[in-house]
This record gives structure tokens, sequence and C-alpha cells, in this order.
């Protein structure tokens, strides 16, 4: 579940990649260009932005190769969160832009320049194909990955900043609007902002080891307290060892008269763990009910 889309190997995946961050760093450059001899502030933050896509895709793609490396010795649960990190790096750096340039857009306002518009139509123009490719190009991969799932939300951000700069450019030709400018880069900034705060809990939570989302706690517990033999359970510990495979440890307390059915109980906790929850990891300690902890915590260690 935390690989590329059902269909898709993780080669054809890195491809795909590698194409985005190609097409985002040509497109980067001939921004910053247009945008310093238009004087476009819209077209320099759209070229910002398109750079900070770059730099996400180049995080993205050494995210996915190391998240494929076995577990050993030193990262013993392996190296699937990496992509948790990537997520919020990309996330993180999408904040900083949009507040950088809510003020660099509030500047403008204040000494507005003039622009070129022709210069900023055309650069928007191809700035939406190459937002447009690559979001086409991540889509299929984000629902499995909230490190693709980071880029794609970049990449069609991307996309519809350009559509605002091409329309700025075009009521500039028309009309000589020069506050259009920046209020479109205000604005650009402010759907960065809202794509960034929205997305960002889930990497955050995961990395908090805070429980899956999707799961609820309490019916687990009760799912397992319900097995044959089972008398309590507490010490409960839930987190995402990866994105899409979550973790149990917790304390089981086992009836007096059915330790010798040990075995059986944990086949069958585990059975109904993987089963009914898609909690395929579970760290089970089993004591006797004469000798459980008094006063335990159901969650943690208190």
């Amino acid at each position: 579940m935390a690989h590329d889309h059902a269909h898709m190997k993780p080669k054809a995946g890195d491809r795909r990649v590698a194409i985005a961050i190609w097409a985002n760093g040509v497109l980067t450059v001939a921004q910053i260009v247009g945008g310093i001899l238009s004087g476009s502030l819209a077209l320099i933050a759209d070229a910002i932005h398109n750079f900070s896509d770059m730099a996400s895709l180049v995080i993205a793609f050494g995210a996915r190769k190391i998240a494929r490396n076995p577990a050993d010795a030193k990262m013993t649960f392996g190296y699937g969160r990496v992509e948790i990190v990537a997520a919020l790096i990309n996330y993180t750096s999408l904040i900083i832009i949009g507040l950088y340039l809510v003020y660099e857009g509030a500047m403008r306002f204040v000494d507005p320049v003039q622009i070129e518009g022709w210069t900023v139509v055309i650069l928007g123009g191809v700035a939406l194909f190459i937002d447009t490719l690559t979001a086409w190009l991540t889509y299929s991969m984000q629902k499995g990955s909230v490190n693709i799932r980071a880029l794609f939300l970049h990449n069609l951000s991307d996309a519809l900043a350009s559509v605002a700069v091409i329309v700025g450019g075009v009521l500039i030709l028309l009309y000589d609007i020069r506050w259009v400018d920046p209020a479109i880069t205000i604005g650009i900034a402010a759907y960065i902002l809202w794509l960034a705060f929205s997305e960002i809990g889930g990497p955050i939570r995961t990395l908090m080891l805070g429980s899956p989302p999707d799961i609820d706690t309490d019916e687990v517990i009760a799912a397992v307290e319900n097995v044959d033999g089972v008398e309590e359970v507490h010490h409960a510990h839930f987190w995402q060892m990866q994105e899409h495979r979550a973790a149990l440890d917790t304390h089981v307390v086992i009836a007096e008269d059915r330790w010798g059915d040990l075995e059986s109980i944990k086949t069958a906790i585990k059975t109904r763990l993987e089963e009914q929850f898609g909690i395929d990891h579970s760290t089970l300690e089993f004591e006797r009910l004469g000798n459980k902890h008094d006063d335990a915590a159901r969650y943690g260690h208190e």
C-alpha cells in the first residue's frame, strides 16, 4: 500500500518524477529571467514556487529510492518513513514561500512598477503547460503516498497560479492595471498557505507517533477483549510504522484457567487485528489475571 499505484512499477514512477524535475528546472530559469525582464513580481512568484517544486521533486525522488531499502541494524523499522519526512519538508517550504510572497506582494502595492504584459502572458502559458504536465505525471501516483501527494498539490497549485498570471498579464496589456500583479501574487501565496496548512497535519501526526487516523482505537481494544480467554487490554500503543502500515503494542491479560491456550489466543488476536482492522504488525505482552498491573492505563504506560 505504501508503494506506487497498484498498476505502476517503482521504476516507471521514478521516470515520471525525473521528467517532472527537468521540466520544472527549465521552467524556473525561464520564469526568473522573464520576470526580471518584464518587471512582473507575479511571474517571479510563480518561478519561486516552481523552484520549490523542483526541490520537492528532488527530495521526493531521493526519498522514494531510500524508502525501498530493507530494514537493517541501524534502522530496524526500515526506511519507509523517509517519505513522511520528505512530505513534511515540502509542506514547510511551501509555508515559508507563501509568507515571503505575501510580504513581497504587499511591498509592490506600495511601490508599483511598469510591467511587460506580453512576456508575462507567454511565459505564463508555458508554465501552465509544464505545470499541467507535471500534475498529470504525479496524479496516478499520489493516492498511495503522502510524499507524492505533496508533490501533486505543489504542481496543481502551480497550474492554478499560472492561470492567474496569464489573466494578470492580459489585464495589464488591455488596461495597464499595475496593481493586479501584486494582487495575483498575494492570491497565489494565500492558496499556497491554505494547501500547506491543510495537509501538513498528516505527516506531523505520523512522525509524532500518533494513532492511525482511520482506525478507531477503542473499537480495536474492544475487539481484542472480545477474544475468548482475554480479560483485559491495557498499556496500548498505536502508531504508523510507515504511511500505510498500522502497528499495535499492548499488554493482554489472560484468564487464569486459559493460560494453557496462550498460543491459540495469540493467533486469534493477531488474525482479528489484521483481518478486521488491517493491523499487520502487533507486539503482544501477556499477563495472568492474578499478576496483572493494578490500575493500568488503557493507553500509554501511566
